[in-house]
């Protein structure tokens, strides 16, 4: 079995740091309420240094304060939501660094993903691949999200921030010290040129649509920008700081710029803590720190960017790339495959300890892979048949190495799966909505069927998917086939791009029931056409990774209004009332506690609907890696292993060659 990577996923938004970088689109985190509140559910500000001046001028008046769960209405160097920033204004460090570790030596990698060649330096415009490198290690954004805090970002190349009251805008105070690789400044012109850039036709949709919520950028003076937002809701205000900034002069010939889609190989002119050295397209590019990079000693950023050049090799496929890995010719690989992980990742080198393995485990919320039901196709559009087939699919046979845990729940591995009887709270927001739900809405939380509770245990299940399916008007013929009163047999397609022949299990219990599953195997061009066009019958989607529900997402993945909007996420087609209440719920929620509730309602609605059936969830980050690092003594909380997923590469940013502490160690004392 295997996890599918993010390719599978609703919207890549890898580029959106301090977002978070949720599978499904953009922010997705969570938080706990704490500190003084000057009015309810509105967050008391920290008096700015003295000589800040005050709120920068706004797009319009703003009416009374409403309760919101940020602070708002002074200048701080952090934003956080339901409770304070854990790091005070000029702190030294994050926890999860290790601020002296040594600076030196060379980190070698190898593709991260899918993209196995590039032929650009541009990661923003539509046409062509770029590298992981350019986007981890060059562009920052004006903050930066803490990885062991749910939802807080710092000030990067913007020292400080402000929020407006109501919500409509966000002010930004860029650092003085703050300077791109050609030793220009950071300025507002900068910022709103990229702002421009980034959304303008010469754009990729998804940043197009991540930025979407975003008005327009206003330059208030040289060093302060306004973002004024069409959407008053927190979730823009991290967008905005999670703008990627770059100079105004990429691209340009003779004072001449060129057109924002047709900068291709001209390397990115940003403030980032590397350079590109050497760039061999399509399967090599080389980066070098740059000794003058302005943030070095700032604490956002001490104890980051540890290796003196980083490496990077393109591999065509993971067979090859994972001997690569074992000869040595990169130094850390993640695993997808549940199977490769426990048979491969094996042997007289991780024996003798020169390879090391490990499983870490992360706090991120995970998004909940399952198979897709196409609510548009008149056969899955009765319960009983979605809950007949979920009862068909035996995680425990496919789980064979105990690699995963099944999927009960939209949120898992977090505080907002729904868990046992609905609190008071929770049926308050459910009754008014009683008659159109099913009713074991209203009982214990969703859980998904086992087969390993008994040696009949699968038997079981199907006999119960067949008098459900017989209820709902399906019998099995004398050919064996399922028919309806019309004779039709029930037959369904499950669309895929990658590789087909791992539904074997689940298309044979589906045989016993009289069901035809069909796999077919499309190029993934043609795979997103259908999907945007809902020419599909059932899909695996990924719903990536979290810390905090975002009503946004939830929004364009269940709302009624998206659900005939072609090239919406609602790829299940789901038209529900109390759906599209308890998202608005959410999106108000001033509370932690609201929140949390709201979303266990939420969870209870779509799980016992069946509109899906759950797979599964990992959250951990297995890998492989050559016994050559030095590491923080503190784990981060929310990141990945070698992409911008999850909250970011911890180890890549973080790790350390632990010769270096040696050679440090042996140095005489002076």
């Amino acid at each position: 079995m295997t996890v599918r990577p993010s390719i599978q996923r609703v919207v890549s938004c890898h580029l959106l740091s301090p977002a978070r970088q949720a599978g499904t689109c953009l922010l997705l985190f969570a938080a706990l309420v704490l500190g003084a509140l000057s009015a309810p559910g509105v967050r008391a500000a920290t008096a700015a240094p003295a000589g800040v001046n005050a709120a920068p001028p706004a797009s319009a008046a703003a009416p009374a304060s409403v309760p919101v769960p940020v602070q708002v209405g002074a200048w701080v160097h952090a934003l956080s939501s339901y409770q304070p920033p854990k790091y005070p204004r000029g702190f030294a460090h994050f926890d999860y660094v290790n601020p002296a570790a040594p600076k030196g030596g060379v980190l070698r990698l190898g593709n991260p993903d899918r993209r196995s060649s590039f032929d650009k330096l541009n990661p923003f415009t539509v046409k062509g691949v770029a590298p992981a490198a350019v986007s981890l290690f060059m562009f920052e954004s004006l903050t930066y999200s803490s990885q062991d805090e749910p939802q807080a970002m710092y000030g990067l190349l913007a020292e400080e921030m402000f929020v407006a009251p109501d919500l409509s805008s966000i002010s930004f105070r860029l650092h003085p010290k703050a300077r791109f690789a050609n030793g220009d400044p950071v300025l507002a012109d900068d910022v709103v040129y990229c702002f421009q850039m980034l959304t303008s036709a010469q754009a990729t949709p998804a940043i197009r649509a991540a930025y979407a919520p975003i008005e327009k950028v206003v330059k208030v003076d040289d060093r302060t920008v306004r973002f004024d937002l069409r959407e008053r809701k927190v979730e823009p205000l991290f967008t905005a700081g999670g703008l990627p900034v770059f100079s105004r002069k990429w691209g340009q010939v003779g004072g001449a710029s060129k057109k924002f889609d047709e900068i291709v190989g001209e390397p990115p002119i940003t403030t980032g803590p590397y350079l590109i050295e050497k760039a061999e397209m399509p399967r090599r590019i080389d980066l070098r720190r740059n000794p003058d990079y302005w943030a070095r000693d700032l604490g956002v950023r001490r104890g980051f960017f540890n290796f003196d050049r980083i490496t990077y090799r393109m591999y065509k496929d993971q067979a090859i790339r994972r001997e690569a890995f074992k000869a040595g010719e990169f130094d850390i690989m993640k695993e997808y495959s549940a199977r490769a992980w426990a048979r491969q990742h094996a042997g007289v080198k991780w024996r003798d300890g020169r390879i090391q393995k490990t499983s870490f485990e992360t706090a991120t919320g995970q998004g909940m892979q399952g198979i897709d039901f196409n609510l548009r196709r008149p056969k899955f559009q009765d319960i009983r048949v979605r809950e007949a087939i979920t009862l068909a699919w035996d995680f425990e046979t496919i789980n064979r190495y105990k690699s995963f845990k099944r999927a009960n729940s939209l949120f898992n591995n977090s505080d907002f799966a729904a868990v046992g009887l609905p609190s008071a709270e929770e049926l308050a927001l459910l009754e008014p909505f009683r008659a159109e739900l099913p009713a074991r809405v209203f009982g214990p939380a969703f859980v998904a069927p086992r087969t390993d509770t008994g040696p009949n245990a699968l038997r079981a299940n199907l006999l119960r998917a067949r008098d459900l399916l017989a209820e709902a008007g399906w019998k099995v013929a004398a050919d064996g086939k399922l028919r309806n009163a019309q004779g039709e047999a029930f037959e369904f397609e499950y669309l895929e791009p990658n590789q087909i022949g791992r539904n074997i299990e689940w298309q044979r219990n589906l045989e016993k029931l009289g069901i035809t599953l069909t796999e077919r195997l499309v190029d993934f061009a043609l795979y997103r056409r259908r999907l945007e066009t809902f020419d599909f019958d059932t899909i695996t989607i990924v719903e990536g990774d979290f810390t905090l529900p975002s009503a946004s997402d939830l929004e364009n993945l269940y709302g009624s209004k998206s659900a005939d909007e072609p090239g919406s996420n609602n790829f299940r087609g789901v038209k529900s009332r109390a759906v599209d209440h308890l998202i608005g719920v959410m999106s108000r929620a001033s509370t932690l506690a609201e929140l949390r509730t709201a979303a266990r309602a939420f969870d209870r609605i779509v799980m016992w609907n069946f509109w899906q059936m759950p797979e599964l969830y990992f959250n951990r980050e297995p890998a492989s890696y050559w016994n050559k690092f030095g590491m923080p003594k503190v784990q981060a909380s929310y990141f990945s292993i070698d992409t911008a997923q999850g909250g970011g590469p911890w180890p890549l940013w973080t790790w350390w060659d632990k010769s270096l502490d040696q050679a440090a160690t042996a140095q005489p004392r002076p």
